[in-house]
C-alpha cells in the first residue's frame, strides 16, 4: 500500500486562488467575503485607473480591515484621482470614513495642494474645517498663505476660530494686522475675540 503525502490544512479563512491569467475588475471590491474584498482592494491599488472605484467601495464598505485595505490602497497611490476619491469622503456622515480620508490625505501633500483652495471655499462649513485641520497635518510650504487667503473671505465663526488657531501655531507678526481685523469683523461674537487675544500672546511669546 503506498503512503499518502500529508501536508498543512488549507486556511479556510484565506482567499480562494485565482488563475494567473485572471484580471481583477473593480466590482470585485464589493463581491465576496471580507478577505476577498482585502485582497481585491490590495491588487486594485496597484492600478491607477481605480481610484474612483476603491473611493465609491469606501461609502458602504461594512468592515474595518477592508475599510483600512482601501485607504491604504489610496494612500500609496497618491495620485490626483486618488485625493480626489478621498475629497469626496470628507462629506460623509460617517465620522470614520472623514477621519481615515483626513489621514490619507495627509500622506500626499504633492496631490492635495492643487485642491486646497477649493477646499477652503467649499460650500459646506464643515468640509471647510475639515480642510482647515488637514493643513495642519499637511504641513506644506504654502500652509500661511492659504490660510491667510482663507480667513480673508471666511464669513462662517466655526470656520474662522479653527482657521485663528491653526494660524496661531504657524503664523508669525505679519499677520497681526489680520487677527486683530477678524476681531473687529466679528465684534459680537466673543469667541472669536478671545481667539484672537490667544493667537497673538501665542505669536509674540514665540
Amino acid at each position: 500500500m503506498g503512503l499518502k503525502r500529508t501536508g498543512p490544512a488549507p486556511d479556510a479563512t484565506a482567499p480562494p486562488q485565482r488563475p494567473m491569467q485572471a484580471v481583477r475588475q473593480p466590482a470585485e471590491l464589493g463581491a465576496g467575503t471580507a478577505a476577498e474584498r482585502r485582497e481585491a482592494a490590495r491588487e486594485l491599488s496597484r492600478r491607477p485607473d481605480t481610484s474612483d472605484a476603491i473611493g465609491a467601495q469606501l461609502l458602504t464598505e461594512p468592515d474595518a480591515s477592508v475599510r483600512e485595505a482601501l485607504f491604504t490602497g489610496l494612500r500609496h497611490q497618491a495620485s490626483a484621482g486618488a485625493a480626489a476619491a478621498l475629497i469626496g469622503l470628507l462629506s460623509s456622515e460617517d465620522a470614520g470614513l472623514r477621519n481615515g480620508a483626513i489621514e490619507a490625505l495627509s500622506a500626499m501633500p504633492e496631490a492635495v495642494a492643487p485642491r486646497m483652495k477649493a477646499l477652503l471655499r467649499d460650500t459646506d462649513p464643515d468640509v471647510r474645517i475639515f480642510a482647515v485641520n488637514l493643513l495642519v497635518e499637511l504641513q506644506h510650504p504654502d500652509l500661511v498663505v492659504w490660510l491667510v487667503d482663507a480667513l480673508a473671505q471666511e464669513t462662517q465663526v466655526n470656520v474662522v476660530a479653527a482657521a485663528i488657531d491653526v494660524l496661531a501655531e504657524v503664523g508669525g507678526p505679519e499677520q497681526h494686522p489680520l487677527l486683530r481685523g477678524l476681531a473687529a469683523r466679528f465684534p459680537d461674537d466673543p469667541f472669536i475675540g478671545f481667539a484672537v487675544d490667544m493667537a497673538l500672546s501665542r505669536s509674540e511669546a514665540a
